[in-house]
């Protein structure tokens, strides 16, 4: 079968469509994710634009060249777009004509009518514009941990190096003897690869979309929907690698166990929204007295954890009474309610070479046991005494409680 320009041209016409209606579809079963929709009519206006090239010498070119040019750009323009609505920035519905409006100002230049080779310059430098800044948004994403990034940013450069080369394709490449425009073998070539990368950008694009939707499920499974921090899953795991990354590289590590005071007596006298604000408010001081290499997550309820790797214990119970200290100041009155919340923080120490977290955090309950008996908002830390305090109480008739309930 003989694979001329006019086959390539129904061939992306009806490719283009169908790609349209599938990302159209794909949107629809997860409308969130609104750069999809943006895409997919990014090639159906392409499909439009290829339609009207295929009707060059049947009907004006004004039509024909001209305004499918312009549609074409937009096209590109749209995929943009929806590259920056994807990392969540604003559209620009003024760039998303400027190739257009351009293209359709320089074809009424009486001085460029004629000249054939710098209207195609200028249509390929648009289509490279955008097709580059395209790429340029995923990579102003890159922090996201996307894997089909980057074979689109990788596709969507070479796609606009190859149209930038399109004029010197024209002087290069041999016309056929046919002279006309269909029948150039640059163009061909141009459409060929202009149909692979329709094809293969359009299910990057949509696997760009299911992987951050799966992503984001993964994400929101380990974290409190709340606070936005560590769930008790997600806490205790990440603590499991911190505790493989600890025996190749021992390092002192503290266990924080903080328990929020009296706080049922909260949600019984301002209500639950304002007990969820103090829980909030908590986090915000705990986070800003935390390093961004600690693990800080809630465990349950007014219960939350965090781990310090690399630290001392003078600085970890600095570090404790920062956070005691910031959240009585903050939650001295909320939302003109004066609420006074106040924490108690047991601290476990440990400097051995094996690092076990859950049993650092049975010390730091026993420590926030205490630290509730002698007052509560306070900081109290884990030791000999404390932990064999503690074993008569637990081999006492009870069942085993957590400090938080032993103190409530």
């Amino acid at each position: 079968m003989k694979l001329d320009v006019n086959t390539l041209f129904l061939v992306t016409i009806y490719v283009e469509a169908i790609l349209g209606l599938l990302l159209l579809f794909a949107w629809a079963q997860n409308t969130a994710v609104t750069a999809v929709c943006w895409w997919g009519f990014a090639h159906l206006i392409r499909a439009a634009s290829v339609v009207l090239f295929g009707y060059y010498g049947a009907i004006p070119d004004l039509i024909s060249i001209d305004l499918a040019n312009a549609l074409l750009f937009t096209a590109f323009a749209v995929t943009w777009t929806g590259a920056r609505v994807f990392d969540g920035r604003p559209v620009e519905p003024v760039y998303l004509v400027t190739g257009a409006v351009l293209w359709l100002l320089v074809c009424r230049l009486p001085v460029l009518t004629e000249a054939v080779q710098t209207r195609a310059m200028i249509a390929s430098a648009i289509i490279t514009g955008y097709t580059w800044l395209t790429a340029y948004e995923f990579w102003r994403g890159r922090a996201e941990a996307l894997v089909s990034r980057w074979p689109a940013i990788l596709m969507l450069f070479a796609h606009g190096a190859l149209f930038l080369l399109r004029t010197p394709l024209v002087m290069l490449l041999p016309w056929s003897p046919t002279n006309t425009m269909l029948g150039s073998v640059w163009l061909t070539i141009l459409s060929f690869e202009g149909l692979l990368f329709t094809i293969s950008v359009a299910f990057i694009l949509l696997a760009m979309a299911k992987e951050r939707t799966e992503l984001r499920h993964r994400t929101a499974a380990m974290l409190d929907p709340l606070t936005g921090i560590a769930n008790r899953r997600s806490f205790l795991q990440d603590a499991s690698v911190l505790a493989k990354r600890h025996s190749a590289n021992p390092r002192p590590t503290a266990v924080l166990l903080i328990d929020l005071d009296h706080f049922k007596s909260i949600n019984d006298r301002f209500g639950h929204a304002l007990g969820d604000r103090v829980l909030e408010i908590f986090t915000q001081a705990a986070r800003q007295a935390l390093r961004a290499s600690d693990l800080l997550g809630r465990l349950g309820g007014e219960e939350f954890a965090a781990v310090l790797y690399d630290t001392s214990p003078d600085n970890a119970m600095a570090v404790a009474e920062r956070i005691r200290a910031a959240f009585a100041q903050a939650t001295r009155e909320v939302d003109g309610r004066p609420v006074g919340a106040t924490l108690s923080i047991g601290l476990a120490y440990c400097e051995a070479a094996a690092l076990d977290v859950p049993e650092l955090l049975a010390q730091s309950d026993q420590a926030l046991y205490f630290a509730k008996e002698n007052g509560r908002n306070r900081v109290e830390l884990a030791s000999l005494e404390i932990v064999m305090a503690s074993k008569p109480a637990a081999a006492a008739a009870q069942p085993a409680t957590s400090a938080k309930s032993a103190a409530a």
